[in-house]
């Protein structure tokens, strides 16, 4: 059997859609060997699945994953919110590959209740499959984990998952459900000092446990205010009942709630009850930091860094990750704060609603906030984000192993002899053939080298924009043989990068070759769809892989070049602006010319200052002060007289458009009344 062809693939696959139901549900892409690599939702199954292989989606991962495919299924269930929760269940069974992962795959921490036990215990753990088992979390750091299982029981004395005197009642208790009546023990250490209840030996009911176990169940989500106001309720009635003891021991467990409370930071109203969840992206990991807001207080904040940042849109990594974190954790927030909502908020918000389960019918909502002191907030969870990403690429050395896949990369797909240590990247910057400017930057190793930069002001004349000569004239001057034998200018470049594409770098070629220079790549960057053009192949550009390393590079040093282009030409442009006024006052020279910008800060405080001011200032004569003014009044009087014309044009127009309106409405008229 012949193979099948990339474009019989696709037509088969149109075909065998047209089975396919208009109904919600979930879809699963397939490569051929069976794998999945891809599990999506859908409202329509059928349109969402052709959208992908009619191209229709304009995702940068889409033509790789059409690529891949080679076969689907389909689940079809009631509505959206079913869909969303089964394709978070399939997501976690087959991990897909073009699915937003987290990058380390590491598990992490979580606290736990056995609930399960007849008397469930409190623990610190990384697994989280059993059903009979409530988890709080994640947390990212281990530390933090185990401080606030210390504190939840200082508050409310509770069992340890750890305690041996624990885990020998349990196994009586699978023997006998009334074994802890029947103890005559002595009592465990954490009984002794207040973190256990003393179930070991029979101090506590099973009954009497539960109330300490759903508060501190309370205390875990967060809910510490009404925890406070109930612990403070049972102390004053312990006093009146003049039972100082147990008024005594819930006194201490009220000032470490309150230790705990002056610890965290307030951010805002005492009601906000919510998740802040910031990104960083960047190339193709993404860092991830949530701010775990409870009572208007940061209680607790994790990070993560998410795999394939860039090859996934901020709509699907954002979606992915929340997927992700919320099926992980049962402290559900009122509120999820984020930067850009879902595509299916509501959905989303129906399936948290579902798990937060509050007794009053409590909702959980998307929101992103474009001002105030939430979006002070997010700003914040991204800042967090940021440097969390930058902690990870310092630990993996990421930048590192990121940039020399991206040098062997461009030896690859550029048919070098060697991967290109130097690159060298130029950009043309002008308005209309004036102040036209070249930029030269290089990265040395795959990483900026500002000492190398150097930058060309276009000595050939323009009457209006040429970026074939200019370019032309900066090949020229650069790679004279004087300046490539100049120390200053560094060594013979590996590769050479121009901006602007296949035009730019057919003129580039024809200064070399007029140079009789033949050693050295080169090739022309497209800024439209990242294309490289190379002198050796006619059939079309070349095109890096989306999200690979070797692009990011490639856009890397191209928007360096443009950005310190720009820079100096919008510094030429303002020099030339200010110079060509005051060069046409006599007697005013470059050294009086900076002495008077230099004590006026600037060009308007100069245009503006009077002659008894520019006389004060003791820089110029005063017979150059009395031309100066001069010429800046008539500076002045051209602008304002220019804008009076404007103004005068612009009523004229009003008028205009105002009795053609007239005109109109009259002519309304007379047909009405005809």
């Amino acid at each position: 059997m012949e193979k099948e062809t990339q474009q019989e693939k696709i037509e088969r696959i149109k075909r065998e859609l047209a089975a396919v139901p208009a109904e919600p549900g979930v879809y699963l892409w397939k490569d051929a060997a069976g794998e999945v690599i891809y599990v999506g939702k859908a409202k329509q199954l059928r349109a969402r699945m052709r959208q992908y292989v009619n191209f229709q989606d304009d995702r940068a991962k889409i033509p790789l994953l059409v690529e891949a495919i080679h076969s689907f299924d389909y689940i079809v269930v009631d509505n959206e919110h079913e869909a969303l929760v089964l394709e978070k269940n399939l997501i976690n069974q087959y991990s897909p590959f073009f699915n937003a992962d987290f990058k380390d795959g590491k598990s992490y921490p979580f606290i736990a209740l056995t609930k399960g036990d007849v008397f469930p215990a409190i623990k610190y753990t990384r697994e989280r499959h059993r059903s009979d088992t409530k988890y709080f979390g994640p947390f990212t750091d281990a530390r933090a984990a185990r401080e606030m299982i210390d504190i939840a029981r200082r508050v409310v004395p509770l069992c340890a998952a750890t305690c041996a005197d624990w885990r020998q009642l349990a196994r009586a208790l699978e023997k006998d459900p009334l074994a802890f009546m029947k103890r005559d023990v002595r009592p465990c250490f954490d009984a002794h000092v207040g973190l256990g209840p003393g179930a070991c030996c029979g101090a506590i009911t099973p009954e009497e446990y539960a109330v300490n176990v759903r508060r501190i169940e309370r205390f875990l989500a967060g809910s510490h205010r009404e925890f406070i106001d109930e612990l403070t309720e049972e102390m004053r009635a312990a006093a009146e009942e003049l039972d100082f003891e147990r008024a005594g021991r819930l006194k201490s467990r009220i000032g470490t709630i309150n230790s705990l409370t002056d610890k965290q930071h307030a951010v805002c109203c005492r009601d906000l009850n919510a998740d802040v969840v910031g990104f960083f992206r960047e190339e193709t990991v993404a860092g991830v930091h949530v701010l775990v807001i409870r009572e208007g207080r940061i209680v607790n904040s994790n990070e993560f860094v998410l795999n394939r940042g860039t090859d996934v849109p901020d709509q699907d990594l954002l979606r992915n990750f929340l997927m992700r974190y919320y099926d992980a954790t049962t402290t559900i927030p009122r509120e999820v704060i984020v930067r850009t909502l879902p595509e299916d908020a509501e959905a989303m918000g129906e399936w948290l609603t579902a798990k937060l389960d509050s007794a009053h019918g409590a909702k959980v909502r998307f929101t992103a906030p474009q001002k105030g002191e939430k979006a002070d907030l997010l700003a914040m969870a991204e800042t967090n984000a940021r440097h969390a990403l930058m902690r990870y690429k310092v630990r993996t050395n990421y930048d590192d192993k990121r940039i020399n896949n991206a040098l062997l990369q461009l030896e690859s797909a550029l048919a070098l002899d060697a991967p290109p240590m130097r690159i060298e990247c130029f950009d043309i910057s002008t308005i209309h053939g004036s102040y036209t400017v070249a930029s030269m930057v290089v990265f040395t190793g795959g990483k900026p080298d500002k000492n190398q930069y150097r930058r060309f002001k276009i000595k050939t004349p323009l009457s209006e924009a040429n970026d074939f000569l200019s370019m032309q004239e900066v090949m020229r001057r650069r790679y004279a043989p004087e300046r490539l034998n100049d120390e200053r200018f560094g060594s013979k470049p590996d590769l050479i990068i121009l901006d602007g594409g296949k035009p730019q770098l057919t003129a580039a070629l024809a200064m070399f070759e007029e140079m009789g220079i033949d050693d050295i790549a080169i090739c022309g960057l497209a800024k439209r769809d990242e294309e490289l053009f190379v002198p050796w192949q006619d059939t079309g550009p070349v095109v890096l892989p989306s999200g690979s390393a070797s692009l990011y590079l490639v856009k890397q040093v191209r928007d360096e070049a443009h950005r310190f282009a720009i820079t100096f030409h919008r510094e030429l442009r303002g020099k030339g602006m200010t110079a060509s006024i005051l060069d046409e006052v006599a007697g005013l020279g470059p050294v009086r010319k900076k002495a008077l910008l230099a004590h006026f800060k600037s060009f308007r405080n100069l245009k503006e200052a009077t002659l008894d001011e520019i006389k004060a200032a003791r820089v110029v004569p005063e017979e150059v002060a009395e031309e100066l003014v001069a010429v800046l009044a008539q500076y002045n009087g051209q602008k304002e007289a220019k804008e009076a014309r404007l103004a005068r044009a612009a009523r004229t127009d009003e008028n205009a458009g105002a009795r053609d309106a007239g005109a109109a409405e009259g002519s309304e008229d007379g047909r009405g009344a005809n």
